[in-house]
């Protein structure tokens, strides 16, 4: 296992690690290069074998499969995309409805695959929770999200209300006042999801290497330090990583999100805390929560991380850093009766954030050149979906996917809007970060004033409205 893996719950607990693939070593040729062997990689190498089974398809990965933000996210493949009301309220109806089922449909039939192929990453489509818990003003919060959701277009079907009774049904979390539920996210175990699609993509033809950092990108071509490859189309799939020449470099940001994960836990402590099905659960604050309950009766935490400057990914985080404990103090806070249980994991990843805080699918046929993401943490089964779409792009197949307002034509360059040059974007950042945590602060703290809450509520969204375009 990677040094930097070591305290990450999924690799650690993944049964079979399997041998290293092998590097590039040599010069080779074939119809389609993908740099990247996570989600975005791997989804589209699989759709385009899926489609033109002849077709020669090779993946380079800097590490290993699953290295980056694929393997260590906190494990939700969801019917959703960041964004998705806003790039979706200039369409007609008709269009607005047809690009919201094909979204809603994403953890179907990425369970579909899953099946089909075999892959068992742990898959329980018990949908998502979304709590308004741990202050009065989180219920108003949701209640205001349900109603802008419906005028987008949702229905009673796609988004719900749960009054607590209902919601100590599902999740039993406390001080609880309701909650949102959606039917359209699963839960999976996100290294067993990289390793069995790598391993799938391979028994279509694809060639993985590993080990083999991308060193060199031009006309037709990829090198490594010890080979290389040329082929007439080229996918840049590396997100956060993507600083050093990528596409992505000066569209889509790295950030950096930590998780905590508890022993495995008796049946007595999840009598009291709920997860029947497996729901996944976050709650309504800009501390951006996200929990799962593993399918060996773990309790997986996280939430938000940070911004380094520069914009540099990190692989290695150190367990015992405050914002770990942090997200115990959290999850305890959710679950009292967490108070007496050890903690024995604790891990970070970087995700990437495009400036326009909504991801994307960009292919210019003219050079035969791609790429996807910016999935601001939910790119679990939005990959899924984007890899698709390039795929079709990639083999020239119309489709609803090929038409919908997140793809965009021609070189990266030219469709996607830069993100500021430093120091603007890391001050940006800081003084976000201090008006969110001045707002939850206030409004968990439960002592100031109403005019210091809605100061606070205030400066937060004033801030929002400003980052978000």
């Amino acid at each position: 296992m990677h040094e930097d893996l070591r305290q990450c719950l999924w690799f650690d607990t993944l049964a079979e690690q399997g041998n290293a693939r092998t590097a590039l070593e040599q010069d080779i040729t074939a119809d389609v290069a993908i740099v990247g062997a996570g989600y975005t990689g791997l989804w589209t190498a699989y759709h385009l074998l899926q489609l033109q089974p002849d077709l020669s398809v090779v993946i380079l990965e800097a590490e290993h499969v699953g290295f980056g933000a694929s393997g260590r996210n906190g494990g939700w493949l969801m019917g959703a995309i960041e964004g998705l009301d806003s790039y979706l309220a200039p369409c007609d109806p008709h269009t607005r409805a047809l690009a919201l089922g094909e979204v809603h449909a994403i953890p179907e039939r990425a369970g579909a695959v899953l099946e089909r192929e075999g892959i068992d990453c742990d898959f329980a489509h018990g949908g998502a929770v979304y709590a308004a818990a741990r202050y009065p003003q989180q219920r108003a919060l949701a209640r205001a999200h349900l109603d802008s959701l419906r005028g987008a277009g949702h229905s009673e079907q796609d988004y719900r209300w749960l009054e607590a009774d209902e919601l100590a049904g599902r999740v039993r979390i406390a001080g609880a006042s309701g909650a949102i539920y959606t039917p359209h996210v699963a839960a999976i175990q996100p290294a067993k999801l990289a390793a069995g699609l790598a391993t799938a993509c391979e028994r279509l033809g694809a060639r993985i290497f590993e080990g083999s950092r991308v060193i060199a990108s031009g006309s037709q071509g990829l090198r490594t330090s010890s080979g290389s490859v040329r082929a007439p189309v080229v996918i840049s799939a590396v997100e956060g990583y993507g600083a050093g020449g990528w596409p992505q470099g000066m569209y889509v940001l790295p950030f950096q999100s930590g998780m905590v994960a508890t022993q495995p836990l008796p049946a007595a402590v999840w009598e009291e805390m709920g997860f029947t099905g497996r729901p996944v659960l976050s709650d309504y604050s800009r501390l951006s929560t996200y929990m799962q309950r593993t399918a060996d009766d773990r309790l997986v935490f996280g939430a938000r991380g940070n911004y380094r400057f520069g914009g540099a990914p990190i692989s290695r985080f150190d367990a015992n850093d405050p914002a770990f404990e942090m997200r115990r103090e959290l999850a305890r806070t959710f679950f009292p009766v967490l108070r007496e249980v050890s903690f024995t994991h604790a891990w970070g990843g970087t995700l990437g954030i495009s400036r326009r805080f909504a991801p994307h699918v960009v292919y210019d046929a003219a050079s035969g050149t791609g790429t996807a993401g910016g999935y601001t943490g939910e790119g679990v089964g939005a990959s899924f979906l984007f890899g698709q779409t390039l795929a079709e792009l990639i083999l020239s197949r119309d489709s609803l996917r090929t038409r919908l307002p997140w793809v965009l034509h021609g070189p990266a360059a030219s469709t996607l809007r830069r993100w500021e040059p430093e120091p603007l974007r890391w001050l940006g950042f800081k003084a976000a970060w201090s008006i969110y945590g001045w707002e939850e602060a206030v409004l968990s703290g439960g002592r100031a004033g109403r005019w210091h809450q809605h100061l606070a509520s205030l400066s937060a969204r004033l801030v929002e409205r400003i980052l978000t375009p």
